[in-house]
C-alpha cells in the first residue's frame, strides 16, 4: 500500500459561509490556514486541516461601517470568540468513497460531522470540494437561537450555518 502525503495551499483554498435568518441571508469567506490529506492507493484515507477564525469576512454587506460592525459582532463571544479561538479544525477520521467523516473543533468544542466531498488528484496537485452543514448551537453559538430565546420574530438566526470548502494541496 502506497501512502502519499498532500500539503495544503492556504493561498489556493478557501471556505465559502453561509448564514440564514429569518429576513434573509449573509455571506463570505474564511481562510483555510494549513493542513494535509492522506492517501492510501490514491484514495483519500485521512488529513486535519486547521481554519483561521481571524480571517472571517462578509462578502454581502458593502457599507464599510456596518462591514466592520458586522465582523466585529462575529469575532465576538456572541459568535466565535476569535481573541480565544483564533482557529477552529477539521480531523478526517474516516472516508468510503466519496463520503467523509470527522471531527470539526469550533471554540473548543468538537463534534462529529460528515459530508460528502469531490476528491481530484492529478499528478501531485489534489483538489476536494465539500459542502458541511453545520448547527452552530452545539459550538456553544447560540445568539438569536430559537432553541434557546423566545420571541424573536424576524431577528430569529437560523442554527445551521453552511461552509462550503475549496481546498487545494501538493504532494509532500
Amino acid at each position: 500500500m502506497e501512502t502519499q502525503k498532500f500539503e495544503i495551499v492556504s493561498t489556493q483554498s478557501n471556505i465559502d459561509w453561509v448564514g440564514r435568518k429569518v429576513t434573509g441571508a449573509h455571506n463570505g469567506t474564511i481562510a483555510v490556514k494549513e493542513g494535509e490529506f492522506i492517501l492510501n492507493d490514491g484514495k483519500l484515507a485521512g488529513g486535519k486541516f486547521t481554519i483561521d477564525t481571524t480571517s472571517i469576512k462578509i462578502l454581502d454587506v458593502t457599507d464599510p461601517a456596518t462591514n466592520a460592525q458586522f465582523a466585529g459582532h462575529l469575532a465576538s463571544d456572541d459568535f466565535f470568540s476569535i481573541e480565544k479561538y483564533p482557529e477552529a479544525t477539521l480531523h478526517i477520521t474516516s472516508v468510503s468513497g466519496s463520503h467523509v467523516k470527522g471531527d470539526l473543533t469550533i471554540k473548543g468544542i468538537t463534534h462529529a460531522v460528515a459530508f460528502d466531498a469531490d476528491i481530484n488528484v492529478n499528478g501531485n496537485v489534489l483538489t476536494t470540494t465539500g459542502k458541511l452543514v453545520i448547527d452552530r448551537t452545539k459550538y456553544g453559538i447560540k445568539f438569536r437561537s430559537g432553541n434557546f430565546f423566545k420571541d424573536l420574530g424576524d431577528t430569529l438566526i437560523y442554527n445551521d450555518f453552511e461552509l462550503n470548502v475549496n481546498v487545494t494541496a501538493k504532494a509532500a
